[in-house]
């Protein structure tokens, strides 16, 4: 084995971290691809025999690279692919992604890579480096070129975003995450007496325009005919994922972790008694969004 097979070894040991580390970062698998493949070309340009902890020195390369990137999509206009992701949510999903992407997609919540974007891009370094990937603040400051002290309120501070703030107390949170969560699973399943047992008799769907077909209507009432069009899009929730959304237990729909479409709930006694789906991009953009606590794919 010649010297640059060795190399090139010993940098696919540490590939897949580096995807992982580089996709949360970046919340777009191709880009990660990017990043750590400019990383392999970044190694093949030093002397390899100076670097003491080649996995600390390509973290911290991609890291770099990621700290880039995200400062590039901060400077121009994100919402150029907006009716790309929309027509995706509209239709059923074809199971075309390659499985390595479909692996990456999966071990990070859709729900969490929003959150995530709405971050600084150095607190968003700091974040993932220091609760992900557990690297400590004093190697983390020089990438984002603060000190330790400052890099771990950076963290902090994005942390208290990423968890939010619920405006109810924790067993009314429990609750209402049962019963939007029956709901949400009833929906994939296209199981109408599912949806059904949620939902209050004169329940209200309310939705804007970008979420609905032509010609349908912006308000629904009753809980047969809500019940009804929630299962004619049952394809929709296949994407759908909880969240904390204005500090209630909400959906967001969010591929490849743009939000496309938010609902809100309002519930008593553990049944819905409405819900507004929102898909006006000025609307989803004044949403205050965090992760739900434990969160998983329900």
């Amino acid at each position: 084995m010649n010297e640059h097979d060795g190399l090139a070894e010993r940098f696919e040991e540490q590939r897949g971290q580096l995807r992982a580390l580089a996709y949360r970062m970046l919340g777009s698998p191709s880009e990660a691809d990017d990043a750590v493949q400019e990383a392999w070309l970044r190694l093949g340009r030093i002397d390899v025999q100076r670097v003491d902890n080649l996995a600390g020195w390509l973290r911290t390369v991609v890291t770099r690279i990621c700290l880039d990137m995200l400062r590039s999509r901060r400077s121009r206009q994100e919402d150029l692919v907006e009716q790309q992701v929309l027509d995706e949510v509209s239709t059923p999903a074809r199971g075309t992604q390659p499985e390595n992407e479909a692996v990456l997609a999966d071990s990070v919540s859709n729900a969490l890579l929003v959150v995530l974007d709405t971050l600084s891009p150095a607190e968003r370094i700091a974040f993932v480096l220091h609760d992900m990937f557990a690297v400590p603040f004093d190697q983390i400051a020089p990438i984002v070129e603060r000190t330790p002290v400052t890099t771990k309120k950076l963290a902090s501070r994005a942390r208290r975003k990423v968890q939010g703030m619920p405006l109810v107390s924790a067993t009314d949170l429990a609750r209402h995450r049962r019963t939007v969560s029956a709901f949400l699973s009833a929906a994939r399943a296209g199981d109408l007496n599912g949806v059904l047992a949620v939902l209050a008799p004169d329940v209200v769907r309310r939705a804007d325009p970008a979420a609905l077909a032509p010609g349908a209507a912006a308000e629904v009432r009753g809980a047969r005919a809500v019940a009804e069009g929630t299962v004619a899009l049952a394809h929709r929730s296949q994407l759908a994922e909880l969240a904390l959304v204005n500090g209630a237990v909400g959906v967001v729909v969010a591929p490849q972790g743009r939000l496309v479409l938010a609902v809100t709930f309002a519930i008593e006694n553990d049944k819905i008694i409405e819900y507004d789906v929102i898909a006006d991009p000025a609307r989803l953009r004044n949403l205050d969004l965090a992760v739900l606590s434990s969160d998983r794919r329900e």
